[in-house]
């Protein structure tokens, strides 16, 4: 989970900037967590402390209502209002706040399933279950130990995501996009080439789109697959988050994560 926070944060600065090179500083005096932290971390409340997502999401979002980059426009309609019901979005939302279900379960049916819970609070699209869940099994494959081949594989059997393209060829005419078809298939292309976690953040940014949610997609299955986020790193995000969140991360950490990759 903190991978997918950490993506957030870097890419945080680069959200609007079409920013098309791996060549950028990690940190500078705009980051901050965004609407991607938030919601993940809501998520890891349900799952630590039950609720509905309806109404936890609607709790952060009155906790936190103007974060940097603001929420969706249609999500933020949505948590201000006493309205209840999905609103059957296709947007990256649900694939970017999913990542602490592949650690609360410990069989793939259990993540999907899981995954499809933390979408239909808002995103009853079938895209927007799509995202969710196919982000969510290639974080549980990483963290079951399972190749990047593997991950592929099973990513484009189930959801038929092309996964074939290569950065290179993606990054000349790639823009921002909001939707999840869009967006996980090249965050997961971000994770599969890259050869570290910084390299995978990196790699995620370098493509110019929505960044801050490429890189928390990437940055969850990045984290499942080499392990920690590296020390130093970890350590300039931990100070950005405020404590209510941190708090949540380690009760979540503690209860799902106690034994983690070296």
């Amino acid at each position: 989970m903190l991978g997918a926070i950490t993506g957030d944060v870097i890419g945080s600065v680069y959200e609007f900037e079409a920013h098309k090179t791996k060549n950028f500083s990690l940190f500078t005096d705009q980051s901050t967590f965004t609407d991607d932290t938030i919601l993940t971390v809501a998520v890891a409340d349900v799952l630590l402390h039950g609720g509905t997502y309806t109404d936890v999401f609607k709790r952060y979002y009155r906790r936190y209502p103007n974060p940097s980059g603001g929420y969706g426009a249609r999500f933020q309609a949505w948590a201000a209002s006493t309205d209840s019901q999905p609103y059957n979005s296709w947007g990256n939302g649900s694939a970017m706040r999913v990542s602490p279900v592949a650690y609360a379960h410990q069989e793939l049916e259990q993540v999907l399933t899981a995954a499809e819970q933390t979408a239909i609070a808002t995103h009853n699209h079938p895209e927007g279950i799509k995202g969710a869940q196919a982000t969510a099994a290639a974080i549980f494959l990483a963290r079951q130990g399972q190749s990047k081949a593997t991950i592929k594989q099973y990513i484009e059997t189930q959801f038929s995501y092309d996964l074939n393209r290569s950065l290179e060829q993606i990054r000349p005419s790639y823009r921002f996009n909001e939707s999840c078809q869009e967006t996980v298939p090249e965050a997961i292309i971000a994770f599969l080439e890259s050869t570290n976690f910084t390299d995978a953040i990196r790699n995620a940014v370098s493509l110019g789109g929505d960044a801050d949610t490429l890189t928390c997609i990437t940055g969850s299955i990045a984290e499942a697959f080499y392990g920690e986020v590296p020390g130093a790193i970890a350590d300039q995000v931990w100070g950005l988050l405020p404590e209510d969140l941190k708090t949540v991360i380690v009760q979540f950490r503690a209860t799902y994560m106690p034994v983690l990759k070296a």
